[in-house]
């Protein structure tokens, strides 16, 4: 562990989002001594998790001036990870079954997620000091290595501009629509949408549909378009070619490799040689990251959804510790990872942990970007840990002296896995790891009597 020498430090700082990110890093900086605020567009807390009906003006999300909505929730949406190891460390993400308006399965629904952070959020009150209903407009550095905060209230009187030690930005990545890129699809004559804007089944009943992706929400949204569709037609880069064709247990359901190009008498060609006829393409295939309010007169840039150049994906070095951003990896146990870099960046604002020089900091960005190049990953995998998550984890936690992750978190998460993949109909329902529940409420126990919960 890095420690400062500096005295500790007591700083203003802006948090941008009222997510899980947002919530787990005003509470660790208030923790740390630091004076909060959280700026949320939303009219309550709980980000992405903020289920709403509504989809937005352009059912792509392309056009500029579309009605933007912010989450990407669809009505039936569970979690594809285990309550136990969602949670925040020291709140625990437990079944709450005297209430009969909770949802006590193990993998429950959105709902409950959002019950779970509006909990955490009163427990530690953290509510009051979220700005609800205020949009940042613009967050530029200003002299003295300060940060201008514009912002502007739902019906208030006008823009406010605030000046802050350091801004947080935890503003979420499931907004922006990424779009798969097909040859001919403009005189393509059928409708797009992107699973951004996907609620229900409804609008798909009778309809012959391509999804295009083959991550967790294409997965769920092609089983649940297969009980209304008249045929669903998954379109993946990265299916093996014994996995082509119908899938086994649906009459209307088939896996293809990529889109190869589509054309104007509704036709849609496949790389594996098929053609459909199609009336809708539903694009899974993520998100890009967006920080519209961001000045930083170009020292981070989002390129090919790299944001970078950035430190361990939380610090732009020009701009360390006065900047950093919460939540960018995907593929990881996000909540407890939110939680470690919040530690992390409230421990250097008060100087109790220190960073590295800037040119080091550099060269370590320069080697993870070689790295990755010379594994043949392309940019727009920068941010994806994955397989790697853990060891991030536990080094945050060792900078900031944290215990370690837990055996049993990391056993879960591999058993999920598993699961998953040998029961992607029935792993919310069905498995086979109890004793590693068991071990988590053992360790959920100790929490709670140590009174970590606790304001």
């Amino acid at each position: 562990m890095q420690l400062a020498l500096n005295p500790l430090a007591s700083r203003q700082v802006a948090v941008i989002g009222a997510g899980a990110g947002g919530l787990v890093a005003a509470r660790e900086l208030w923790r740390e001594g630091h004076k909060v605020v959280v700026f949320e567009r939303g009219d309550q807390v709980g980000g992405t998790w903020v289920y709403t009906p509504k989809v937005e003006s352009d059912p792509l999300g392309l056009h500029p001036d579309r009605t933007t909505v912010h989450s990407s929730m669809y009505q039936s949406l569970r979690t594809n990870l285990p309550r136990e190891s969602m949670g925040f460390r020291d709140y625990p993400f437990v079944a709450k079954e005297e209430d009969e308006k909770r949802d006590p399965r193990r993998f429950p629904g959105h709902r409950e997620v959002l019950r779970y952070l509006k909990d955490f959020a009163s427990e530690f009150g953290i509510s009051e000091i979220v700005r609800f209903d205020t949009e940042v407009m613009v967050v530029d550095l200003v002299e003295g290595g300060k940060w201008k905060v514009k912002s502007k209230s739902k019906g208030g009187d006008g823009v406010h501009d605030e000046i802050y030690d350091a801004v947080v930005v935890c503003n979420g990545h499931y907004t922006e629509p990424r779009i798969a890129e097909i040859p001919g699809i403009n005189t393509w004559k059928g409708k797009q949408f992107h699973s951004h804007n996907y609620r229900n089944p409804e609008p798909f009943r009778d309809q012959v549909v391509i999804l295009i992706g083959g991550a967790a929400s294409s997965a769920d949204i092609s089983r649940e378009l297969a009980g209304v569709a008249k045929e669903v037609h998954i379109a993946s880069r990265s299916v093996a070619d014994e996995a082509i064709g119908k899938q086994p247990g649906y009459d209307n359901m088939w896996l293809h490799s990529m889109i190869k190009s589509a054309h104007d008498d509704g036709n849609v060609a496949f790389q594996d040689g098929s053609v459909v006829v199609a009336d809708i393409i539903l694009h899974c295939t993520g998100y890009k990251y967006h920080f519209p309010f961001l000045e930083t007169n170009g020292i981070v840039t989002v390129d090919d959804n790299r944001v970078g150049p950035l430190y361990k994906h939380v610090f732009p070095p020009a701009l360390a510790p006065s900047l950093s951003f919460v939540g960018l990896p995907w593929k990881v146990v996000p909540f407890p990872q939110f939680e470690l870099q919040s530690k992390w960046i409230a421990g250097l604002l008060s100087n109790r942990i220190a960073l590295p020089s800037k040119e080091e900091m550099m060269e370590d960005i320069k080697a993870f970007y070689s790295l990755l190049e010379a594994s043949g990953l392309p940019k727009r995998y920068t941010h994806n840990l994955g397989d790697c998550q853990f060891e991030y984890n536990d080094w945050l936690a060792a900078l900031c002296g944290c215990p370690v992750s837990e055996e049993w978190r990391k056993k879960m998460y591999l058993e999920v896995s598993k699961n998953r993949h040998a029961r992607p109909e029935t792993y919310r329902d069905e498995w086979e790891d109890d004793h590693l529940i068991l071990q988590a409420h053992e360790d959920f126990k100790k929490y709670t009597l140590n009174g970590v919960t606790k304001k």
